[in-house]
């Protein structure tokens, strides 16, 4: 049975017999559709994150530095990109663990990986779209996006772009008592892993609740017809379009993957739908203005052409799929 039909059994219960709004109406619909959506979600990103909070307590970031910096290249790439998926959950609260990398001698090409990695693939992304999609279109979609940190890595490697790098230094960063470098019980750690799950749900659950409004709504309201006539899975040109269209916009996870599950379910090819969620999440002008601090210009356009083609690539393969 379905994890989530009790969810669903609740949804249904409140929207047709309580509030008495008829399954067949946009309108009840569209609340259903909010309102399964909101709890299913919020419940799996509680979980996942709290599970992820745990597991990060263990890993000293020094220690991670020095992996990272040790390991012959192509690991130092997969485990860059295996470190995006349980670090900041967007492009420019993952730019200071990016700098810090450069900083302490990672090779730019890892730190990239990383780069790249983060906000495509961290525990939000995987909790909402397994919610949202299922356990399979999850874990390809996991896969898919550490291919392309990884080769994104490797590829900024091989071009020697050292020298586009700007000079730049970091203040110190604070030392978390729970940053795996200090003996504490497994009580205290999931303590702080409480602690840190329910802050960054304060930070982000707005984002949750408009993400998913604007899917029922689109679910409920926008029609297919619409959709289809611009951006339908035959059109070859709505890959791209939909990654041009994404990289002005920011948000994270959050806000962006319900959307895409509404326009997925209005017949927009999912590869389409992932090419728009991963421009906006790992290629936002907000990010580039932060990384024009220590990268020149056109660094910055490498590495954006680099993972807008990965992007456009992915979103192919998966409408294909």
């Amino acid at each position: 049975m379905d994890i989530f039909y009790p969810i669903k059994l609740f949804a249904d219960w409140a929207i047709f017999s309580v509030l008495k709004l008829s399954p067949n109406n946009l309108w009840g619909e569209s609340i259903n559709f909010f309102i399964y959506d909101t709890i299913k979600i919020l419940a799996l990103l509680y979980f996942i994150i709290l599970a992820v909070s745990v597991i990060r307590t263990y890993v000293p970031q020094e220690k991670i530095k020095k992996i990272l910096s040790k390991k012959n290249k192509l690991t130092g790439h997969f485990l860059a990109s295996a470190l995006g998926i349980i670090t900041p959950f967007c492009s420019c609260s993952a730019v200071p663990l990016f700098l810090g990398f450069v900083e302490a001698g990672v090779p730019l090409g890892i730190t990239f990986s990383f780069l790249v990695a983060s906000p495509m693939i961290n525990e939000i992304a995987l909790a909402m779209l397994w919610g949202m999609f299922g356990i399979k279109i999850a874990i390809v979609y996991v896969m898919s996006g550490m291919a392309i940190a990884i080769l994104s890595g490797v590829i900024i490697e091989k071009m020697k772009v050292e020298h586009l790098l700007k000079d730049a230094t970091l203040q110190d960063e604070k030392q978390n008592l729970m940053n795996g470098t200090i003996r504490v019980s497994l009580k205290r750690r999931i303590n702080y892993a409480q602690a840190y799950t329910t802050q960054l749900l304060k930070k982000i659950w707005i984002y949750v609740i408009i993400g998913i409004g604007l899917g029922a709504w689109i679910h409920g309201y926008v029609p297919s017809e619409f959709l289809m006539k611009y951006v339908g899975p035959e059109k070859w040109y709505a890959v791209p379009l939909a990654t041009l269209i994404g990289i002005p916009l920011y948000s994270n996870a959050a806000g962006v993957i319900p959307i895409i599950n509404s326009l997925f379910e209005k017949g927009i090819g999912l590869g389409t739908a992932l090419a728009f969620m991963m421009a906006v999440t790992a290629l936002s002008l907000p990010e580039f203005l932060i990384l024009k601090r220590v990268m020149k210009t056109k660094l910055i356009l490498i590495f954006a052409t680099i993972v807008g083609t990965g992007i456009i690539f992915t979103g192919y393969l998966f409408n294909l799929i």
